[in-house]
């Protein structure tokens, strides 16, 4: 058999069975992609550079027992897997964190330009790092920084240093156990987060897929909205002068905004889908603080 031709009844059983996807791929092909990918041990560019593949009888009925775990249990196929690919590296995927899908992976491949400008950055803080894709990434994307990767889940961190230690980042990567900044020390020229920010009860309506992934990891008090605002309220205190944070809130976009009317937003475009990225200066924070602390405080955000 050539893996086109098992590739084609993945996606045809993907299809059929109607399951969700967004957890790192977008469609059935991107999903066979991955699955191919894991069981043949290449990488996805090989399997679509290479579709007259041999697969032996053994890969086969490997890819099909893991595509039938895929089907029966609605798992994430990172999770069938065991990993996930994110801003071109393979890292080390499983419950104790959410898979990595985030926009972030076309900012750090165009080196967050125009941005950044002319300025390397030498202290990167990624806060609510999860299982650290984004922190790595970020390492690999400035070799001259030193990265600070922030997570309350003691959980998430044990899968973020298994990464770290794949990557051989243990010497430019420190992780940190704490509820946002409160275990922060420092100044930093950039802040990255990709936090939770989906509301009670929006999670409960969600597909079964995000059943199988962390509640810590996607939900916020507040409508959502609760731990995006008190990261933009304390972010200025651990930024540089002329550092900036990027915010991610996804679709809780129009609702943050809704939340500071007279606060102006930059929000990031993207090619390759994604959307909800935000970008704020050292200063622009501290002329808005006020506005971050006033939401916070609103009943409908305080819990």
């Amino acid at each position: 058999m050539h893996a086109q031709t098992l590739f084609n009844e993945i996606v045809q059983q993907l299809q059929a069975a109607d399951v969700f996807f967004g957890h790192g791929a977008a469609s059935a092909e991107e999903e066979a992609l991955l699955l191919l990918s894991h069981v043949l041990t290449r990488d996805p560019d090989w399997i679509n550079r290479n579709p007259q593949a041999p697969v032996d009888t053994e890969q086969a009925q490997r890819v099909r027992a893991l595509l039938q775990q895929r089907l029966d249990q609605r798992l994430p196929m990172s999770y069938v897997t065991g990993s996930a690919w994110f801003a071109g590296l393979e890292f080390v995927a499983d419950k104790r964190a959410l898979v990595p899908r985030s926009p972030f992976a076309e900012l750090i491949g165009k080196g967050f330009q125009p941005w950044l400008g002319d300025v390397r950055p030498e202290r990167v803080l990624d806060l609510c790092t999860g299982g650290g894709c984004i922190a790595i990434a970020m390492a690999k994307a400035f070799p001259a920084a030193r990265v600070n990767a922030v997570d309350l889940s003691p959980e998430a961190l044990s899968l973020a240093k298994i990464n770290r230690n794949k990557h051989r980042l243990a010497d430019r990567l420190r992780l940190i156990q704490s509820d946002l900044f409160n275990a922060v020390t420092g100044c930093y020229d950039m802040i990255v987060s990709n936090p939770p920010y989906v509301s009670e009860a929006e999670y409960q309506q969600l597909p079964a897929e995000y059943r199988h992934e962390p509640g810590l990891g996607l939900v916020s008090e507040g409508q959502g909205l609760r731990i995006p605002l008190t990261i933009l309220a304390q972010a200025a205190d651990y930024l540089s002068d002329g550092g900036l944070l990027f915010l991610e809130v996804g679709h809780s976009d129009q609702a943050l905004e809704a939340a500071l009317p007279a606060v102006p937003f930059t929000w990031l475009l993207f090619e390759h889908g994604g959307s909800g990225v935000c970008v704020f200066s050292r200063e622009e924070l501290l002329n808005y603080r006020h506005e971050f602390n006033r939401a916070i405080t609103e009943p409908q955000y305080e819990s």
